[in-house]
């Protein structure tokens, strides 16, 4: 289950009690305060808090620029030009918090992203729950033959069917062994902060993600990307709904810019503009390796 009775309990006596603030506020956050976000089979999403709107980047921005965002007619106008030209503080005036369920091994790549503030679920202290990420026949695949870091083709039939069991069959096992090793049954059990340690990294674990708006687009950058593994994929994909509804203007420049956009090198560029001019060009003339050479064939399509 996504969420434990407890849990589900407090959720639901926080959105009973809305309250008066002066503070700014984001109609479409508010409306996904505390509410859980499913992600893929035990794990979730949900807002615990967040701190300004579109309206404080484009404060933070007059505040430091002064006249010379003056030819800027609209909120809209100003983000977009702050996306375009790379500005982050504005952004960094935007906080979310998130409370995140996810497997370990999700968690390990996603704490590589060290601009935030994380709080994570103590096993030293508390005993996890008997939950595991299994992923779907749809999402098995074979090591890609070309990529060290990605999958290739989808398994199928028998062969799919045993690498399900076995990843089923090895976390129960674990599960097992380790509640055996902390139970008393007469004897004094082991160390929680030790029985953990042979438990699988597909069991979900959870914690408190706190993070500007600037660092939370470069996340959503590289994990929303297609070429993210799926199982963070789905995670940061999820945010982005959220962010699209706390700061659509910021979003949607983030869209263009950065999801939708390409960064040119100057070699690159200077292939694009001797193309325009009619001439033609190949790899040996580009002064580009092969692999640049072929994503920017990629990139112009």
């Amino acid at each position: 289950m996504p969420v434990t009775p407890e849990q589900q309990a407090e959720i639901d006596a926080l959105r009973a009690n809305p309250r008066p603030t002066l503070r700014a506020v984001s109609d479409g956050m508010e409306a996904h305060l505390y509410t859980i976000n499913p992600v893929l089979d035990h794990g979730f999403v949900r807002v615990i808090d967040y701190m300004g709107d579109d309206a404080a980047i484009c404060q933070a921005a007059r505040v430091s620029y002064g006249k010379g965002t003056k030819s800027v007619q609209n909120d809209e106008g100003l983000i977009r030009y702050l996306m375009r030209h790379w500005h982050s503080t504005p952004f960094e005036m935007c906080e979310l918090k998130l409370h995140v369920k996810l497997p370990v091994f999700v968690a390990r790549q996603w704490i590589r992203h060290r601009t935030a503030n994380v709080n994570e679920y103590s096993a030293r202290y508390s005993i996890l729950d008997r939950e595991f990420y299994i992923p779907t026949e749809e999402q098995l695949a074979a090591q890609s033959s070309i990529n060290n870091q990605g999958r290739g083709e989808a398994l199928s039939g028998e062969e799919a069917a045993r690498v399900l069991e076995i990843l089923k069959s090895d976390a129960a096992r674990c599960y097992d062994h380790y509640q055996e090793m902390i139970s008393d049954e007469g004897q004094q059990g082991l160390a929680r902060e030790l029985a953990r340690m042979n438990l699988p990294a597909n069991i979900y674990t959870q914690w408190y993600w706190k993070v500007d708006l600037h660092n939370l687009l470069h996340f959503l950058r590289l994990r929303a990307d297609s070429h993210a593994q799926y199982e963070i994929r789905v995670y940061a994909e999820e945010i982005c709904k959220l962010v699209a509804d706390w700061v659509p203007f910021a979003y949607k420049a983030f869209e263009d810019y950065r999801m939708g956009g390409e960064t040119l090198s100057a070699a690159a560029l200077d292939c694009v503009r001797r193309m325009l001019k009619g001439e033609e060009v190949t790899q040996e003339t580009s002064g580009m390796s092969a692999r640049e050479w072929r994503e920017l064939q990629e990139v112009l399509g």
